[in-house]
């Protein structure tokens, strides 16, 4: 693409396959990798909120773990894991560094969201590599219709990893008949700039900052329509099913993986405690042995233990939705996808409400700025801000469409 001018449609690679980096590697393997990135992402988690990103050398450990490229479609150089296994994974890496994991869970399970553009962008995407990294963000901003495409100027915020991205999916309101339509937009890292307004009590390490373009130039092939709740239809370019159902409800999928591993690792730092620090009122009593806290811990483990149960069982839900009609959906209903949705936010909330026992029972010190688990429950707090976790106007939306009533509103 080009800041000023339409470039000339890119020459079509090969549509062979793209070798894998690693073409022996199970799904085992990758979660066994990413349980033993745990303790020194736990050791990073400082200097990853301090820089307020991903931090160079966790990236490229991701890169060489072929985390990336998880689900990414095996036709292009990428693994095409189970959605099972990504969930796994990332839940594992959170546990380690909830920041980190927030890029990425999102970026690397962005290519579900490619899958919906045509051929031509995805071989563009990925290249003779496949080496694809891109973030997106939401928030349409009107552009400009084009002979062959859009003129494209704004700034986009919370785009999380955009610093190590290779490109980022912006939305664009598209001039249509009386109105605009909402369009996903794919755009290289060398065409938009990073802005630096990233400065929260938590999650700063996401580095999920403004991205901005001026007068750039998107061809239409590089777009598609921004209908999160249906399916792509039968221009599907994946034959697997998970491709190529609606997105709404992947999305919980995504962030509930991270929060549900963000409050594993809080579980792992109160078990810590428990077994080291002994009763106040008790000398000699270690916490464990104290049946107060067993309850304690026994509470936050049990809503854990669901929540984490949940999460897997909707994301089986999910790709059998997918199955039911690989290339239309089919029995994959707008509300199946809302329901599906809910059950994402209880399996949110359901963590959450573990880490409330947690921080709560664990003694005031754990409140320092330095600490750990303040740092986990900062970023839990921020967590919860996200848009999609407003259970109460998804939970209403799933009831309109289920009595036959329209949405109110597009989460």
């Amino acid at each position: 693409m080009s800041s000023a001018q339409p470039l000339a449609t890119t020459p079509a690679r090969s549509t062979a396959s793209l070798p894998l980096p690693e073409p022996e590697l199970t799904p085992a393997d990758a979660i066994v990798r990413a349980k033993a990135m745990i303790p020194t992402l736990r050791a990073r988690q400082a200097e990853t909120e301090a820089a307020g990103r991903l931090l160079e050398i966790t990236n490229q450990e991701f890169l060489d773990a072929g985390f990336y490229r998880i689900v990414q479609p095996r036709r292009f150089g990428g693994y095409e894991f189970d959605l099972g296994t990504y969930v796994r994974l990332m839940m594992e890496i959170a546990r380690g560094c909830p920041s980190s994991a927030w890029v990425l869970a999102l970026v690397s399970g962005h290519p579900i969201m490619l899958a919906d553009f045509p051929e031509e962008a995805q071989i563009e995407a990925y290249g003779d590599h496949g080496d694809y990294r891109c973030p997106s963000v939401g928030s349409p901003l009107p552009v400009k219709r084009e002979q062959g495409g859009f003129r494209v100027s704004g700034g986009w915020d919370y785009t999380s990893g955009c610093d190590v991205a290779t490109h980022a999916m912006v939305s664009g309101l598209v001039p249509e008949g009386n109105g605009f339509v909402a369009r996903l937009m794919l755009i290289d890292r060398k065409d938009f700039t990073i802005v630096d307004n990233w400065r929260m009590m938590g999650m700063q390490g996401t580095g999920s900052r403004r991205v901005v373009l001026e007068n750039v130039f998107v061809p239409e092939y590089r777009t598609a329509p921004m209908t999160m709740w249906q399916a792509p239809g039968k221009g599907a370019v994946h034959a697997n099913p998970m491709y190529n159902g609606r997105k709404g409800s992947f999305f919980l999928i995504e962030l509930g993986a991270v929060i549900v591993g963000t409050v594993k690792g809080a579980l792992d730092l109160y078990e810590e405690i428990c077994r080291t620090k002994k009763m106040r009122f008790s000398p000699g009593v270690f916490l464990y042995e104290s049946h107060e806290f067993q309850q304690y811990y026994g509470d936050a483990q049990s809503k854990l233990d669901a929540a984490e149960a949940l999460l897997l069982r909707l994301t089986e839900q999910y790709v059998a939705a997918c199955i039911a009609d690989p290339l239309t959906g089919g029995s994959f209903s707008e509300e199946t996808d809302r329901r599906l949705f809910t059950a994402g936010q209880e399996a949110c909330r359901l963590a959450w409400d573990a880490l409330e026992i947690i921080f709560t029972t664990a003694g005031t010190s754990i409140g320092t700025r330095d600490s750990m688990l303040a740092r986990i429950y900062r970023d839990a707090g921020v967590q919860k801000t996200h848009f999609v976790q407003q259970h109460s106007r998804t939970t209403v939306n799933a009831a309109r469409l289920h009595f036959g009533l329209s949405p109110l509103t597009p989460f």
